[in-house]
């Protein structure tokens, strides 16, 4: 059974991403900023049967949370074999790059980026003691530079100076990373599940949660001979 955890899993993407992963009989920690909502997405998991999911609470922008939710999966198992970097912020839109605030542009690279790479500089030790430890970074179709200099692109017209750029940096952030650890155990990939319905986008995504979680799920459950420092959605590998 391996250990995962799940940020921002409380509900939409993260939630079907955790379900997925207990199904497939691992022990999965529920993160959340408010622990009672974590509470309350654990007792509809067990509501399902899997009882291997416990709530954990982290705010990936506040340390001392990472911190104390790093020694809980301590206390559970002597390593982390999977992290799906999952929690994010969308910000206020529209962010046109000529007027969206600083202030406002720092509030998003603080979860989407900074938050990011705080959660995993401080699990990367116990990614480092599993037989195959994964790292999954969740960005977005806003991400890709390629494609946003491509006007034939459906989501040409939606460029997003916060949300849009912060995918961005942390697609470039998945590849230093997976070229620092790739003579290691672990796999570091990111992961665009695309255009899904969930509140944090009104639901006006053309995609269900349960699809777009498979696509993170399978970049998890990687074998020894799969990819690293790699962007995928559905379809395959996507230009960065």
């Amino acid at each position: 059974m391996k250990i995962v955890l799940v940020t921002g899993a409380n509900k939409g993407i993260g939630f079907e991403t955790a379900k997925q992963l207990a199904q497939l009989g691992h022990f999965v920690f529920i993160g959340c900023r408010d622990k009672n909502l974590g509470q309350q997405a654990v007792d509809k998991l067990h509501g399902l049967g899997l009882t291997n999911t416990e709530a954990i609470e982290i705010d990936i922008t506040k340390v001392e949370t990472i911190t104390a939710a790093r020694k809980i999966i301590e206390t559970k198992s002597n390593c982390l074999d999977i992290l799906i970097n999952n929690a994010g912020i969308l910000g206020t839109v529209p962010q046109p790059a000529a007027t969206t605030s600083i202030e406002e542009i720092r509030r998003i690279f603080d979860t989407n980026f900074f938050g990011t790479i705080q959660v995993t500089q401080e699990l990367i030790p116990l990614l480092q003691k599993s037989p195959a430890g994964r790292i999954v970074n969740v960005t977005s179709d806003l991400s890709s530079l390629t494609l946003h200099n491509d006007p034939t692109w459906k989501y040409y017209p939606f460029k997003s100076a916060g949300y849009g750029v912060s995918k961005t940096a942390l697609n470039g952030y998945t590849v230093m990373l997976a070229f620092g650890l790739k003579d290691t155990n672990i796999k570091v990939n990111a992961v665009n599940p695309g255009h899904t319905a969930t509140d944090f986008n009104n639901y006006r995504g053309d995609k269900t949660p349960d699809q777009t979680a498979g696509v993170i799920v399978k970049c998890a459950t990687i074998d020894h001979d799969g990819p690293t420092g790699k962007l995928f959605n559905a379809e395959g590998e996507m230009p960065w």
